[in-house]
């Protein structure tokens, strides 16, 4: 799939590469370390990982591949939030935002309720 298809969690996702990041996995085991490289499926190639295990043991691993139907969720580094993917959500929202706008301005046209 071109980048260009790509929903803005993925491209976020992978701008998020070469960055620190923490990944929640669905059996509760959390992993934090730099992501090499994120796949489209969100499959996740970690190095450097610090893996907290559910009954809070702590491991250090150089190198991890993590599924990604098995991510519950991620959390990016915050000089992401100024990625320029969040431009196409702004432009939506203001092309919504208009479009409500003008449409609260039209006459109602459908049938009005009766009143007892």
């Amino acid at each position: 799939m071109s980048k260009d298809q790509l929903g803005v969690p993925l491209r976020i996702l992978h701008e998020g590469e070469g960055h620190t990041v923490t990944v929640e996995l669905r059996n509760g085991e959390i992993y934090r370390g730099t992501l090499n490289e994120a796949e489209d499926t969100m499959n996740c190639f970690m190095s450097n990982v610090t893996m907290t295990a559910r009954d809070g043991r702590v491991s250090k691993l150089e190198q991890v591949y993590i599924r990604g139907s098995q991510v519950k969720l991620m959390i990016l580094p915050e000089v992401l939030k100024h990625s320029p993917a969040f431009n196409k959500v702004q432009t939506m929202k203001k092309k919504h935002d208009e479009k409500e706008a003008e449409k609260s301005k039209r006459p109602f046209k459908g049938k009005k309720k009766k009143t007892t």
